[in-house]
């Protein structure tokens, strides 16, 4: 069998994925202090679309000031009503009507603006979160539910863009109530004061609801977060959860969730309930004593009839504000706890990154050695003590070890997504916190036990490394991986859509396309983590055979189980006690350690006979026949 022909891999920029960027980044980020309230760590971002936010705010401007001058001027409408004056009367007809027109077409200009500002925000606000949570490290995610995440990158996101474009909108009506205040006083200063009256316990009633409605928005988002996190477990764990018959047992778990963000949403209906209506109530107690004080003074001739009127239509706006507090206050308190919470995310800091004297692995030759390492997932358990292991490039090294002795933490560590407590990985000769993340995880070639599918086609889970890959390799790579028989009986073949996580193939399908997926790559360092082990034997040794010549000048490290597996190596590694026990050829250590032998008696019961079935797929008694990968 003939090499695949991948063609050029490497990169001057070491970039595994070379594809070009259609979208410009983000223009800024969030402010860095985390002493900053949250509103002025996200002003950088807002500041970023300057021209958006001026164009709205001016327009915005305008639009309130004509709005603002309607009763200025019906005020002389009335007078001049009342004195018989035709031509003052048409005069301000047709002001009137000039400033709704000019209301509605800076109103509208205005609303555009502030809403592509909101928009706008959120689209970099997600670009930003998702960048940065590809550069978190697989500690972060071992501790964080993948449902929190995605609240996080959703719904929390959402509640700030609200607050984005809406917030000016409201603001705006401020703005108009600082307007109408002062035509007010300009008219009327007593009368004006009259109005005012109630203010000060509007302003004590809405700090009484913020108060309230804060910590019940933050429980809110995070009740909502967990709620996530039971539906992403059982639409991905669906399996599962159907083989135990457990569907009613999800759903009283899914109903307690749901029951306790009903508690919150309660609190805050009753908050809402409670301070709403006085808060919006207050302001027409101050129109109440305008009409009855105006009133008098029109009595006695000290202002004119236009004048009352003016007036009852000024503190008829003094009131829109009062109106929506309650909407701006929980809106606001809900923006405020989901910004505090996409922060919390975005201020995580990566432990994996590169050093700054970072150098890339330019021409690999693939030499692996691991000296003297120690590493544990929590201090107080090291997973390997003391594990040294020296691995001569082009070599196939077989690691063996009972369950949690370490083998597959060995490739995370080599492949960096972890770094060693003590000790060193080394790639050529050169510790892998010393080499930049690309390029290492561009030399070294994962094919996991359990094999990820995007939904996507075939080809382009195959061609995920190199996305320019031409059919013919791909193809190459899927004959390679014993994968093109059974793509090809697909209804689209290569261009079949495969579904979320792949989980219309089977277990053995899905590994195979991994397979191809890696060789497609085609690194100088190829590690197979358990990679045939829901394969059927036969198609196995179909597979062994091609990767026998694939293998050639390829460092292979290979965590197995199976001894047809093993035989691909030259020599096998035993782990024990968090370290080499023991090493040689597979003869040898049949022949002199017992614990080898162990290890390989207790995965031959635990394996059953291929299942023969019309794609060649069978599946292990212990792992794949109970997991949910296995079909």
């Amino acid at each position: 069998m003939t090499a695949i022909d991948v063609g050029p891999v490497a990169t001057p920029e070491f970039e595994p994925v070379a594809v070009t960027a259609q979208y410009a980044p983000p223009p800024a980020g969030i402010d860095p202090d985390r002493a900053k309230g949250w509103m002025k760590r996200l002003w950088p971002m807002v500041r970023a679309h300057r021209r958006t936010l001026v164009v709205g705010a001016a327009t915005g401007v305008v639009a309130l000031a004509l709005q603002v001058a309607v009763p200025a001027a019906g005020r002389s409408a009335v007078d001049a009503a009342i004195t018989g004056d035709r031509r003052a009367l048409w005069i301000v007809a047709g002001l009137i009507a000039a400033f709704g027109a000019g209301r509605m077409v800076f109103g509208g200009i205005n609303r555009f603006y502030l809403f592509k500002l909101g928009w706008n925000v959120e689209t970099d606000l997600r670009a930003i979160m998702y960048e940065h949570l590809t550069r978190l490290s697989f500690s972060y995610y071992d501790r964080t539910q993948s449902g929190d995440v995605i609240s996080r990158a959703n719904s929390d996101i959402r509640s700030v863009q609200l607050l984005l474009s809406f917030g000016p909108l409201i603001s705006m009506n401020v703005l108009m109530f600082v307007m109408a205040l002062g035509f007010m006083v300009y008219i009327h200063p007593w009368l004006a004061l009259v109005a005012l009256a109630p203010l000060p316990g509007v302003y004590w009633f809405g700090l009484k609801f913020r108060n309230q409605v804060f910590p019940l928005s933050w429980v809110t988002q995070a009740r909502m977060a967990d709620l996530a996190t039971i539906v992403d477990e059982n639409v991905n764990g669906t399996r599962v959860v159907k083989s135990f018959a457990a569907e009613e047992r999800q759903i009283a778990l899914l109903g307690r969730s749901a029951q306790r963000i009903q508690w919150t949403n309660v609190e805050i209906a009753n908050s809402r309930a409670r301070w709403n209506p006085l808060i919006e109530s207050l302001p027409r107690l101050g129109t109440a004593m305008v009409v009855l004080y105006g009133g008098w003074l029109a009595i006695d001739g000290t202002v004119s009839v236009g004048t009352l009127l003016a007036f009852s239509a000024y503190v008829i706006m003094l009131q829109v504000p009062f109106r929506m507090a309650g909407f701006v206050l929980m809106q606001g308190q809900r923006a405020g706890a989901a910004a505090q919470r996409i922060f919390e995310i975005l201020d995580e800091v990566p432990e994996i990154v590169d050093s700054p004297a970072a150098v890339d692995i330019v021409e690999p030759r693939g030499q692996v050695d691991f000296e003297e390492v120690r590493f544990g997932y929590n201090a107080e358990t090291p997973v390997l003590d003391g594990f040294t292991l020296h691995i001569e490039p082009g070599e196939r090294v077989a690691i063996v070890g009972s369950t949690g002795s370490g083998k597959s933490t060995v490739v995370r560590l080599l492949d960096r997504f972890y770094d060693v407590d003590s000790g060193s990985v080394r790639i050529d000769g050169a510790d892998v916190r010393d080499v930049t993340l690309r390029s290492l995880r561009h030399t070294v070639g994962l094919v996991l036990d359990e094999p990820f599918l995007f939904s996507a086609s075939v080809h382009d889970n195959i061609a995920y490394g190199r996305p320019t890959a031409s059919r013919s390799q791909v193809v190459a790579a899927a004959e390679a991986a014993q994968a093109h028989g059974f793509i090809c009986e697909l209804a689209d073949g290569y261009d079949t859509e495969v579904g979320e996580r792949g989980y219309t193939l089977s277990g053995g399908q899905r590994q195979r396309i991994a397979i191809a997926r890696t060789l497609l790559a085609n690194p100088k360092v190829l590690v197979l983590d358990d990679a045939t082990s829901a394969i059927d034997v036969t198609v196995e040794e179909a597979i062994h055979q091609a990767l026998q010549e694939l293998m050639a000048n390829r460092t292979t490290i290979i965590i197995a189980h199976r001894l047809s597996t093993i035989s691909l190596a030259e020599r096998v590694v035993v782990l024990g006690q968090g370290r080499v026990s023991n090493m040689g050829t597979h003869a040898e250590l049949l022949a002199a350690d017992p614990h080898y032998v162990e290890i390989l008696a207790r995965h031959s019961e635990d394996e059953v006979p291929a299942d023969v079935s019309g794609n060649g797929d069978g599946q292990r008694g212990s792992r794949a026949g109970f997991s949910e990968n296995g079909r």
